[in-house]
């Protein structure tokens, strides 16, 4: 005869049970701007910002991320530690991390940043310099590769029209 095993520790009572693993940083905070507002002046926070909207203006999260979504259509400066682009942007950018224009995206504007990630079919019209990591000696600060893009590649221009 069989008998119920009094060993409750061997196996779990729902096999199907599942226990999530505690993160240790807080869950990333993010505002969004939907796809029907348009917000006209300066933007400005300590949160990232996901825009899916139009701002025209300036951009100021200087610590944070700023994403413009597919659908966003942005005609400002922005200085943030990140950008990401998968829409238009018309504006110069200041990172102090980096810089990803997806293949969708279009920026018109200079780019001042330590890092730049530019996908095949993406338009990038203005100059680029990117800057030595704070973190390396004095000499190599004051070194910067600059480079100047004035027409975007053929196929990047008809991908985009």
């Amino acid at each position: 005869m069989l008998q119920p095993s009094d060993n409750k520790s061997q196996f779990p009572s729902n096999p199907n049970t599942y226990t999530p693993v505690k993160t240790v940083a807080p869950p990333l905070e993010q505002a969004t701007i939907g796809r029907s507002l348009v917000i006209k002046g300066e933007v400005s926070g300590s949160e990232s910002l996901y825009v899916d909207g139009r701002i025209e203006g300036t951009i100021n999260l200087n610590d944070n991320r700023v994403t413009i979504g597919r659908n966003g259509n942005v005609a400002a400066n922005i200085t943030a530690r990140e950008v990401v682009i998968m829409g238009k942007v018309t504006g110069n950018i200041q990172c102090s991390d980096r810089v990803d224009i997806r293949s969708e995206g279009s920026l018109t504007g200079d780019v001042v940043t330590q890092r730049i990630s530019v996908e095949d079919g993406a338009i990038l019209k203005g100059s680029v310099q990117v800057q030595a990591s704070e973190k390396k000696n004095d000499k190599s600060q004051n070194q910067s590769k600059s480079v100047s893009i004035d027409q975007p590649k053929a196929a990047a221009a008809t991908a985009g029209a």
